[in-house]
């Protein structure tokens, strides 16, 4: 079920997200896929903020939000999705730029994030992609993202 209680269309399970994401846990941050359109760049993915998340040990225990930069990490990885279902599929997406972003309303365990990711640009270099996450129908992070292509022997 997603936030609002109705029935979700998963396109993406966990199993199949890390059969094309390189990360692992603690650091696969990208639960479900719920929608791509591959021919208008677009992508939804979720991740739920769960207590259990082993970054609540430390950031602040007294009351816990999830780091932003985590949420910044989780939309990149909702655009490596977009990426490899775009067909760049012999590469690895890494970060390169972070501009205007926004952290607009914290996320707290218990919360969905709901991340929306648009490609602006790709080509067999890299690209950007402008990149929003959604708690309860409202903007909690918003950014452009850039990004190289590189060969896991160039890393």
């Amino acid at each position: 079920m997603s936030a609002d209680g109705s029935k979700e269309k998963v396109i993406l399970h966990t199993k199949q997200i890390r059969d094309i994401l390189p990360h692992r846990y603690p650091f696969l941050l990208v639960d479900r896929v719920i929608e791509i359109d591959v021919e208008n760049n677009h992508i939804v993915a979720t991740k739920c903020v769960t207590i259990n998340e082993e970054f609540f040990q430390g950031h602040f225990p007294q009351a816990p939000i999830m780091p932003g930069v985590l949420i910044l990490e989780a939309l990149a990885q909702t655009g490596g999705i977009l990426i490899h279902e775009k067909g760049f599929v012999d590469t690895t997406a890494v970060l390169l730029s972070v501009n205007n972003a926004k952290f607009r309303r914290p996320a707290f365990p218990g919360d969905v994030l709901v991340m929306h990711v648009y490609g602006t640009h790709l080509s067999s270099k890299g690209g950007k992609i402008q990149a929003k996450a959604m708690i309860d129908n409202r903007l909690a992070v918003e950014a452009v993202i850039g990004f190289v292509f590189r060969g896991f022997e160039q890393i």
